[in-house]
């Protein structure tokens, strides 16, 4: 993949510059902003205290999982350093990473003229003997499809990036959520082609917006 450079702007939200000095959101934020008005939602309902230690306790344990998920499919050491319902969740993952093979790509950044969007892809390899964007995700409960439409966007994105820089068609999108509820593991499967229409469509909302406020600002 081309060598794109992340950065990270002073509110936060993540833009990528290409080799030719094109900068592009990350498709995470542009999603972000569509749920935006849910979350608050829930954050009011609970407390933003609560909220926020919710959402530490559950960025912690995303960020440790999705580490030894990576270096498991890399075959590389695991040095468990993990607390004990951690390393449980882990493990409940492992029997369906053996569905993974030939691996392309391993959180690898990419990015599409064509989508004006970019992004770090967590694998894309070959599940269960076919090319498929695979997302790693983790949840304290089980998730209902309807809920996670955002995630069928981000790796439908994912597809059409690839598919831009290496001329490879990705047909098929794959989420793996570890469940630590029950150390059970839900598995998704979508086809790229049913989500694009809806990502392109937050794709201009959110450009609108944007553009919006910077023509505020001047």
């Amino acid at each position: 993949m081309p060598l794109t450079e992340q950065v990270t702007r002073p509110d936060g939200t993540r833009v990528y510059e290409t080799p030719d000095g094109r900068r592009y959101p990350s498709v995470t934020t542009v999603l972000a902003e569509h749920g935006r008005e849910a979350i608050e939602s829930w954050r009011q309902r609970i407390g933003h205290e609560e909220a926020a230690a919710i959402g530490r306790r559950a960025a912690n344990r995303g960020t440790k999982v999705h580490s030894y998920t990576e270096r498991y499919l890399r075959n590389e050491p695991l040095d468990f350093g993990l607390n004990i319902f951690t390393q449980e969740l882990f493990e409940s993952f492992k029997p369906v990473l053996s569905n993974i093979d030939n691996i392309h790509c391993l959180e690898t950044r990419m990015f599409s003229h064509h989508l004006r969007l970019a992004g770090t892809a967590d694998c894309i390899a070959e599940y269960a003997g076919k090319l498929s964007v695979i997302d790693f995700k983790t949840a304290s409960r089980t998730k209902k499809h309807d809920w996670i439409h955002s995630y069928f966007m981000q790796c439908s994105a994912y597809a059409i990036m690839y598919e831009e820089l290496a001329f490879i068609p990705i047909t098929r999108l794959v989420v793996l959520i570890a469940v630590e509820e029950d150390n059970s593991v839900q598995v998704f499967e979508e086809r790229r082609d049913n989500w694009t229409k809806k990502l392109l469509t937050l794709r201009d909302e959110y450009e609108t917006v944007t553009k919006s406020l910077t023509t505020a600002t001047i």
